[in-house]
């Protein structure tokens, strides 16, 4: 089903249909929206009005005039200076994400554009090929300049882009190959294509993304060290849920209800007499359930984005204005992955603890960290290490961006947001925590193994399946760097969700 375009309608959902292989296309009422901005544009140029970034410079620069004869040439001018950012390259999902909602915002037809521009960006989208774009150089007002100029080079086949084999090769050529030709710009093209929150949104999308299938892993990891510690589901039983109507909260008890219903080790110890499990058990609910919410909230703040229009100056067709404001401002998007990164960071840190307690035989009840001679073997000993390595990590990209502002452009841009580096600090966070729980499911499956013959429930048997399809049961110490690649892999792809559904 194809994902039509106008500016009003894009979601998270289409996004990820988008990264997995549904095509984009614009819809008829948005092009007619965009044609009535132009001709707004073309009116007043031929009026002879100063427009900026039309006929002026930009930012410092904005009261020098620039000759009708060089406007094309100041289009292209701006995407070359401009394109100054440094770093590693975004990955082609964040790349291509950040093509779509380019055009997505430039149909709402207020960017005063050709239409040949909203059809470049979307047979770009549409065929793989993913710009390169520096990841650094963006503070997250005036829009995301620099790497955004990056993308629009592309479109006028200067720059570099990945094709879809992943090959890195100059962009005349991936235009080539994708059936375009080289675009030419026009008059307020370029501005139009530089000046937007696009890059730090793209980044957000796939970061929430992934954050959605590590939530939902971490919701199972949590139910699978829970039996392998035989704790107890009285905490998430819905009345408790009830006198506190957190919508994440009732969720994630709901979600470690259904995954440990039919566990023979859940029922093994019914009686034992224990009362409270710790926190780390206890809590679940509360703490996964506050990052859902996060995550929920970011969500909202995201599908406004990227259905907005963030260039300036911006076109009103129904009356004629050309006005300037701050769409552009990333500080929503900003604040949004701020707060994403927090619940994230908890997820984590509250894994580890769950792992603690797995290889800690005080706390456990099972053999010192997990192993079965242990002193000879140090089993599972350091995979807790490494995971309190990663949560203190998180601590210090925890720290929010979004509060940071650096005067740029001789003071003209004198307070910005920070929002590609707080999106990019997420995604360090992710890249963690999707490890901290791999090691914690690592646990988990092994404390499981010592219960045998019980079972766990029919969900966690499954997970336990696909887990010990990676990784063998640690009989003796042996090299686990790469297991818990491989069941981090299990995580980021959504396997281990997939697995506690079933069938």
């Amino acid at each position: 089903m194809t994902i039509h375009l106008d500016g009003r309608s894009l979601s998270l959902a289409d996004v990820e249909r988008f990264l997995a292989g549904t095509r984009a296309a614009i819809a008829p009422a948005a092009l007619k929206r965009v044609d009535r901005a132009r001709r707004v544009v073309e009116e007043l140029l031929a009026s002879g009005r100063a427009i900026y970034g039309v006929n002026t410079g930009f930012g410092r620069l904005s009261n020098v005039r620039i000759p009708d004869g060089q406007i094309r040439e100041l289009q292209v001018n701006l995407l070359r200076s401009h394109a100054v950012g440094v770093g590693a390259p975004l990955t082609a999902p964040e790349s291509r994400v950040a093509v779509l909602l380019r055009a997505n915002t430039l149909v709402r037809g207020h960017s005063g554009v050709r239409r040949r521009v909203v059809a470049q960006l979307v047979g770009l989208a549409n065929s793989g090929v993913a710009p390169v774009i520096p990841e650094q150089g963006s503070v997250g007002a005036s829009g995301d300049l620099a790497p955004l100029a990056h993308l629009a080079l592309v479109l006028i086949g200067e720059g570099e882009a990945f094709l879809p084999s992943g090959k890195r090769v100059p962009a005349a050529k991936a235009l080539a190959w994708a059936g375009l030709k080289p675009l030419e710009l026009g008059a307020k093209e370029g501005l139009s294509l530089i000046n937007g929150t696009q890059i730090m949104s793209s980044l957000l999308a796939t970061s929430l993304l992934r954050a959605r299938r590590l939530a939902d892993a971490s919701d199972v990891a949590a139910a699978m060290s829970l039996d392998a510690l035989k704790g107890t589901t009285t905490a998430c039983d819905p009345r408790i849920q009830e006198v506190r109507p957190h919508p994440g909260q009732a969720e994630v008890a709901r979600r470690i209800r259904e995954v440990l219903k039919g566990s023979r080790i859940l029922v093994s110890h019914k009686d034992c007499g224990k009362v409270q499990d710790q926190y780390s058990l206890r809590c679940v609910p509360q703490v996964h359930g506050a990052a859902r919410d996060a995550m929920g909230y970011a969500e909202r703040v995201l599908t406004i984005e990227m259905n907005s229009v963030t260039d300036n100056p911006l076109v009103f067709p129904d009356d004629g204005a050309v006005l300037s404001g701050g769409n552009f401002h990333g500080q929503p998007v900003a604040q949004a992955a701020d707060f994403v990164a927090l619940g994230i960071c908890e997820l984590g840190a509250i894994s580890e603890r769950r792992t603690e307690n797995l290889v800690n035989p005080d706390l456990s009840g099972l053999p010192p960290f997990l192993a079965k001679e242990s002193g000879l073997n140090s089993g599972m000993m350091i995979l807790q290490v490494v995971a309190a390595a990663l949560v203190s990590e998180n601590k210090v990209h925890a720290h929010p961006a979004s509060v940071d502002s650096i005067p740029t452009s001789a003071n003209k841009e004198d307070h910005v947001s920070m929002g590609v580096t707080a999106v990019l600090k997420l995604r360090r966070i992710l890249d963690n925590v999707e490890r901290v729980v791999a090691i914690e499911l690592v646990a988990a499956a092994q404390g499981i193994d010592f219960h045998r013959p019980l079972r766990s429930s029919p969900a966690l048997e499954r997970v336990h399946r696909l887990i010990r399809s990676k990784v063998k049961r640690l009989d003796r110490d042996r090299e686990m760097a790469g297991d818990i690649e491989a069941v981090r892999g299990l995580v980021a792809s959504g396997a281990i969700e997939g697995a506690a559904k079933g069938p």
